[in-house]
């Protein structure tokens, strides 16, 4: 049984991918329901773009996991990679969060309007992961602090130790 765990994963991706499209498709259909045919007196051009924008934020981070989670398969049509672990971190579960997001604002809109406030999160989680990043590479560069005298003698004390060299240390019976 030569690529169980590529088959298992593709199996997997696929049902998670299913799931996803579900969540999507669901939630839009509540969406058109309840805010187009029931509150169709309250419903605006405003609500139209809301439901293309909210569309977008569906299609966009589904067609990137749906790339992710395709299976690698050869020329003569062997599995070789049952696709990306779609439970990791990273990349996907950001992809994840704003399919989430999304889901939580289209079906809030229906309340409220101030729902879509929400979609701020995911532009401000991006200054904020991007601030970490610039202020990495720029602190990298900036080594020659001020050093205070405590901190001073910390350093030579170990500079001192690891130039002596570990000393070991054993019983004689």
């Amino acid at each position: 049984m030569a690529n169980q765990g590529a088959k298992k994963r593709k199996d997997e991706n696929a049902r998670h991918m299913a799931k996803l499209r579900l969540i999507m498709i669901c939630c839009n259909i509540l969406y058109v329901i309840v805010r187009v045919i029931i509150s169709h007196s309250s419903h605006t051009w405003k609500h139209w773009i809301g439901l293309v924008v909210t569309s977008l934020g569906y299609a966009i981070p589904y067609k990137l996991l749906d790339q992710m989670a395709k299976p690698s398969v050869s020329d003569d049509g062997e599995l070789l990679d049952g696709g990306f672990d779609m439970s990791t971190g990273g990349m996907c579960g950001y992809l994840h969060d704003v399919l989430y997001i999304t889901c939580f604002v289209q079906l809030g809109s229906i309340i409220s309007g101030k729902f879509w406030y929400a979609y701020l999160v995911i532009p401000a989680f991006g200054a904020y992961k991007a601030s970490g990043l610039i202020k990495g590479l720029l602190s990298h560069g900036s080594e020659g602090g001020v050093e205070d005298e405590k901190t001073r003698k910390k350093r030579e004390k170990m500079e001192k130790k690891a130039s002596r060299g570990q000393v070991v240390k054993t019983r004689s019976r």
